[in-house]
């Protein structure tokens, strides 16, 4: 069953570590680089590895069932 939800960016766009601990997804910062380093991270359909990749409204962000669309 998948999680959907959607999340409103304060500015023109929020860096993904940021956005991960934002959601309560990661704990702190050094687990938000795990998730990423360990490839759990899909942007608009693609694995994403950049740990500060700007994430703008319209991405839709995948994290095992979890979906994030940013707005």
């Amino acid at each position: 069953m998948e999680n959907k939800t959607t999340f409103k960016i304060n500015g023109p766009y929020i860096e993904l570590l940021a956005l991960l601990k934002a959601l309560g997804i990661a704990q702190t910062g050094g687990h938000a680089k795990m998730i990423v380093d360990d490839e759990e991270v899909l942007r608009n359909g693609e694995i994403e590895l950049r740990r500060r990749a700007k994430c703008i409204p319209g991405d839709l962000i995948v994290i095992g069932t979890q979906e994030i669309k940013l707005v």
